[in-house]
């Protein structure tokens, strides 16, 4: 997903694209996985590369794990970019959490992992086409399938679940974080057809200083979607 707007932006800024706690090349924590504490474990990673102040940027779980970073650690974020999903805990998330339309955020235990186990291009289909305002327009083939190969290892699927499993906790957490609002400008970025608005919405409720732009006919993949668009947002921005 970042790989094209990633030399774009190191031509202006050190650059630090890491998978998440979990994800991807990252090892799996034995003591379990959310947002929180992946946003210390991101922390003493740019602390052990001698960067004091950053300007942090992240999209669906990664932008709870980035708000959760600004929350944590305010002085030492100069900008937050916050991308197409929402921060539980904020109000707004119930009506989100709850929509029986919106399965997978419950879907997760040894009886979904079996089932997903060998069909996980069926399960991720759902998103990169569903979640698209045009599934045309969606993920590459080339990425679906570096993501296929990344999930279906050991391991990696039952990670990716304790994110969402982690959400009751985070909501706690976050209900505390948000009762001091963060100082630093945001971005909030979407799509019109997927959580743009919603998201614009509770940053004004846990910032001082939030622009919003929403992507029109754009889904929840907006560097994928309306790559132009959204690098041109993200470089005004930063």
């Amino acid at each position: 997903m970042w790989k094209p707007i990633l030399p774009v932006l190191s031509e202006k800024f050190t650059v630090i694209a890491p998978d998440l706690p979990g994800m991807g090349d990252s090892s799996i924590p034995t003591d379990g996985l959310n947002m929180k504490d992946a946003a210390t474990s991101i922390h003493s990673l740019v602390r052990s590369l001698g960067i004091e102040k950053a300007r942090v940027v992240g999209h669906d779980i990664g932008l709870m794990v980035a708000y959760a970073y600004a929350a944590q650690f305010p002085s030492e974020v100069e900008k937050l970019v916050v991308m197409d999903a929402f921060l539980p805990g904020v109000e707004g998330w119930e009506q989100i959490y709850n929509n029986p339309a919106i399965w997978h955020f419950r879907f997760n235990g040894p009886k979904p992992e079996a089932l997903v186990k060998g069909r996980e291009q069926v399960y991720f289909s759902f998103f990169w086409d569903d979640l698209a305002a045009d599934k045309t327009r969606s993920l590459p083939e080339a990425d679906r399938k570096a993501y296929l190969e990344a999930y279906s290892r050991p391991g990696r699927m039952r990670a990716a679940w304790a994110y969402f499993a982690s959400w009751p906790q985070t909501s706690n957490d976050f209900a505390r974080l948000a009762q001091t609002k963060l100082t630093m400008p945001v971005l909030a970025i979407g799509g019109d057809r997927s959580l743009g608005t919603e998201l614009g919405q509770q940053m004004k409720l846990v910032a001082a200083e939030v622009s919003v732009v929403v992507l029109g006919n754009t889904g929840h993949w907006i560097l994928e979607e309306k790559p132009k668009e959204t690098t041109e947002a993200l470089l005004k921005f930063l």
